[in-house]
């Protein structure tokens, strides 16, 4: 019997993704006018943008504790060793609730095999994790190599993105009040990564070509192996900015593959309309 992958919206993979592979998707919820949504189920990224656009402020919020109990009671009954890919715990709830809840469905099915990653990772960062995971679940790895690949991923898995607007990330408690320096003046762009799970600020750029040259420039400092990766890309809703950028990392890397998702609708009730975002590792697994 293979082994059971569940990941969250968090990962920002299309809802296809899980359906064809068979992969549990936990959602998490996004609150927009007191009305609450599941993140790729009843609400797609488009309409959390264009709810920005027009002056709203989504809220968001971890998957329910049902939702957990019910995945994970699933791998229980059927006796399947399971791993539980988590957004990362330093930007959400959703990894301690999980931790939570699988105690106390332990109390009742003391024999479950399931394994719990906090990733320290967003996005589509995150969502490349899951990919290789479900990858080599399909080929038959066990759970411990799968556990050791994830692991590795998570710890060298670079995280590079924009954001048009920093007071989306300080609204929402992401990022602290003195980073959200400058935003929109003489079209200074930030310069963000993630590291051990927070979002820290590099840089500040002047104007949108310069960003993404210096987008490109880190990926040469930091990125391993290039030619070998399955690089991703996520975007705010401005896949011709992600196309472009898709262009540049072809022209100087030719990575085994580029993969464009969209900023989902939890993440992007945070960052907003045009974020761009580029993950890729900077050690690959030996």
């Amino acid at each position: 019997m293979g082994v059971k992958i569940i990941a969250d919206s968090a990962c920002d993979l299309p809802i296809q993704f899980f359906e064809k592979n068979d992969v549990t998707m936990i959602p998490l919820k996004v609150l927009i006018d007191n009305n609450e949504y599941e993140d790729q189920k009843t609400i797609q990224p488009n309409e959390v943008y264009n709810q920005i656009r027009n002056g709203k402020h989504p809220k968001t919020s971890q998957p329910s504790q049902l939702a957990f109990k019910e995945a994970f009671v699933e791998i229980a009954k059927s006796k399947q060793p399971g791993i539980y890919i988590a957004f990362t715990s330093e930007l959400s709830g959703t990894y301690q609730t999980a931790v939570m809840v699988h105690e106390q469905v332990k109390e009742e099915y003391p024999d479950i095999d399931l394994t719990i990653v906090d990733t320290k990772c967003a996005s589509l960062g995150f969502g490349l994790v899951v990919m290789e995971a479900v990858r080599m679940a399909k080929n038959n790895a066990t759970k411990e190599e799968i556990l050791s690949d994830i692991r590795f991923r998570c710890l060298h898995m670079e995280h590079l993105f924009t954001v048009d607007d920093l007071d989306y990330l300080a609204k929402g408690g992401r990022l602290s009040k003195a980073s959200a320096f400058l935003g929109g003046i003489l079209n200074i762009k930030p310069l963000l990564n993630v590291e051990d799970g927070k979002l820290v600020p590099i840089e500040k750029i002047r104007g949108k070509k310069k960003l993404l040259n210096r987008m490109i420039e880190l990926m040469k400092e930091r990125g391993n192996q290039m030619e070998s990766q399955i690089i991703g890309i996520s975007h705010g809703d401005d896949l011709t900015t992600a196309n472009e950028m898709k262009e540049k990392i072809v022209q100087a890397f030719q990575p085994k593959e580029v993969v464009i998702t969209s900023v989902g609708a939890t993440i992007g009730s945070h960052t907003g309309p045009g974020t761009i975002a580029i993950f890729f590792l900077n050690k690959l697994p030996s």
